[in-house]
């Protein structure tokens, strides 16, 4: 997959101990908008506090990012939702080699 041009970077921002449905929110968002190419990238950080904040991007279509805000309206107790127009220079995602 190829993706270059304008598109919306929305930034999400949560506790890690903020919950939906017995799951951490921010894996729950991850699995519910993410798509199929997507990947998921984690870093372990010492601990210094019980509920650090979580930073969620997505990079996407208008269109796209769009679809996902009411969800995140349901979804998002308490936290932050931040838009911003940006230009993809590149994106190239995995091809399956036959």
């Amino acid at each position: 997959m190829k993706i270059e041009g304008e598109g919306k970077l929305l930034r999400i921002f949560v506790g890690e101990s903020d919950r939906w449905h017995d799951k951490p929110l921010y894996q729950a968002i991850v699995e519910r908008v993410r798509g199929a190419d997507s990947r998921l990238h984690t870093a372990r950080i010492l601990r210094l506090s019980e509920d650090l904040p979580v930073v969620i991007e997505i990079v996407d279509s208008a269109e796209q990012i769009d679809r996902v805000l009411p969800v995140l309206d349901e979804m998002v107790g308490e936290g932050m939702v931040t838009l911003e127009r940006v230009e993809v220079i590149a994106y190239r995602g995995s091809r399956t080699v036959s």
